[in-house]
């Protein structure tokens, strides 16, 4: 068989597997069965078409972050569906976010591969020189792909609750009257899933054949970490079961304990490099990634508008700048700014790694966010809260016709801050802030400040409700705009006490600045909005999936 027939037989069995929706599936994929799996560029292919799937939040509601649906950020343009989530245009007919074919159709290749490959069907390469190479990797791809399944589940699960799990392929005529399982259920399947692929996937795929970018032993300790942590949440735990949460600790010390990550210092540390592209790929405290190709569109969707092609697009709210310390660890006091004062020096080292603001200089261009500015209010298309989205930015891409430069732009799933910050909130939870025994010698209170240590921020002494807003606020800073704070509102149950979104108004006075901190919006919420609606499309071909409370 010629090479260009295998290529049109994998595109014809990717256009019919990306076409499915979990209520349309079916065994047809336009490629015979046997066939697909009797060559390794085919099951390579099937594989590495569930990795198409992985989620890379830069811009996935048509270029709006989940960040801009919380009080970390506000998406300027008011015609974009990310407003949906709080201007109560949100529910099953207007299914924002909706991931629900997605996720399932990388579920269905997923129960699909696992059901049809065997070694066998490449026993007539064996004489090959690569043949022992070849099934290796062949093998290795079903434990990554029980992690992938997993991952997709808990895609599904944190924003539906009870959801089905399908664990094989089903035909047309049962496919539409499959019942939910309780997230609890689901949670347990992932983490079985999880720690039984994790005895055999590779520390790292260096070893491996080089097959970098791929699910790794981390990668699958990594989900049950944060699947447990959920599940542990007053959102899905109300009586605040502390087994529950001891769970959530085991699993992210499992991770401490082996020392395969470590976290540099902030400065240093190729996650924040500025050059961004496959630099961040060598962040010793990197776990997993959606790896993408080149690109400028997040610069310019995201860029100020008076920048060549930049749309503004999602910027920081003051909420945020606010939860940024000063270096000394307290809370910067606005009613003590004077005039000329600039109230963002001394700030947590990660403030400049995250957030754009007045004077700063950006692609040899110097923000001007005051009014009359050419950043500022007044300026159609300009900020409306007085900042600018500065991370995941690469400074070195351009965007001028003449000498366009791209750069890839790597979306982070998993990384070691995360895993410590998992640790510190569990045991916490479980315990208190400075608990240790045998099997947990590392207490809630070390592991946050090894998260602050790296940003040469001072260490958290405090006990209590303080501690445990001290961890909130933690990952609030460390992970912004890392699609966290949009789940942590949600499993918190904090929803209502997100509403009001502030700005900095910048007037310029005598030749100075003058700061002051003003409401921009307040946003509707309803406890509904805890958990997505059921898309109204799939409850009409399946009624056995009901509908979530208050949708």
């Amino acid at each position: 068989m010629t090479m260009r027939k295998y290529i049109l037989l994998y595109t014809g069995l990717l256009l019919s597997v990306s076409g499915c929706s979990l209520l349309e599936l079916d065994e047809s994929t336009g490629l015979d069965r046997e066939e697909a799996y009797s060559y390794f560029s085919n099951v390579k292919g099937l594989a590495t078409y569930v990795y198409s799937q992985l989620p890379g939040d830069l811009g996935v509601l048509d270029g709006a972050l989940r960040e801009s649906a919380t009080d970390n950020s506000v998406y300027i343009w008011s015609d974009n569906s990310v407003h949906d989530f709080y201007n109560n245009a949100w529910s099953p007919n207007n299914a924002v976010d909706n991931m629900w074919s997605k996720c399932y159709g990388a579920i269905r290749s997923v129960n699909s591969f696992l059901e049809n490959y065997s070694q066998e069907k490449l026993e007539r390469f064996r004489w090959n020189d690569t043949y022992e190479e070849d099934i290796a990797k062949a093998t290795m791809y079903r434990e990554e792909l029980r992690v992938l399944r997993a991952f997709y589940l808990f895609e599904l699960a944190k924003r539906y609750g009870d959801i089905p799990l399908l664990t094989r392929t089903y035909a047309l005529d049962e496919i539409n009257g499959v019942e939910k399982t309780s997230f609890n259920e689901v949670i347990k399947y992932i983490c079985d899933e999880c720690s039984d692929a994790a005895k055999t996937l590779p520390v790292s795929h260096q070893d491996f054949w080089a097959e970098t970018g791929r699910v790794t032993k981390g990668t699958a300790l990594a989900l049950k970490s944060r699947a447990l942590l959920y599940a542990a949440s007053l959102l899905h735990n109300p009586a605040q079961d502390a087994d529950k949460w001891k769970a959530a600790a085991d699993a992210a010390y499992a991770i401490i304990k082996e020392n395969w990550y470590s976290l540099p210092k902030t400065n240093v540390d190729p996650l924040y490099d500025k050059n961004g592209g496959n630099d961040v790929l060598k962040s010793p405290q990197l776990i997993f990634e959606r790896r993408n190709g080149e690109s400028f569109d997040f610069e310019a969707n995201n860029l100020p508008i008076s920048y060549e092609k930049g749309k503004t697009g999602n910027v920081p709210t003051q909420n945020l700048v606010d939860a940024f310390q000063m270096t000394n660890g307290k809370d910067f006091d606005w009613e003590q700014i004077t005039p000329g004062q600039n109230p963002y020096e001394g700030r947590d080292p990660r403030f400049y790694k995250t957030v754009l603001c007045n004077g700063d200089t950006w692609m040899n261009s110097t923000i001007q966010s005051y009014e009359g500015g050419k950043d500022g209010a007044g300026t159609t298309g300009a900020t409306t809260t007085g900042y600018y989205l500065k991370k995941y930015m690469n400074e070195t891409v351009s965007l001028a016709p003449s000498n366009e430069k791209k750069k890839p732009h790597h979306f982070i799933i998993f990384r070691y801050a995360e895993i410590l910050l998992n640790y510190a909130e569990a045991m916490d939870a479980w315990k208190d802030a400075d608990y240790t025994d045998n099997d947990h010698p590392l207490s809630a209170r070390a592991a946050l400040n090894q998260v602050r240590a790296a940003a040469d921020m001072p260490a958290i002494t405090t006990s209590g409700d303080a501690f445990t807003e001290s961890v909130r606020r933690e990952r609030r800073v460390e992970l912004a705009f890392e699609d966290h704070r949009f789940w942590d509102i949600r499993r918190w149950k904090i929803g209502d006490k997100t509403k009001a979104i502030y700005c900095i108004k910048i007037t310029m006075e005598n030749g100075l600045p003058v700061y002051k901190k003003e409401l921009l919006e307040t946003r509707n919420w309803d406890d509904k909005m805890y958990l997505y609606p059921i898309p109204q499309t799939e409850y009409y071909k399946n009624p056995n999936l009901g509908q979530n409370t208050g949708w």
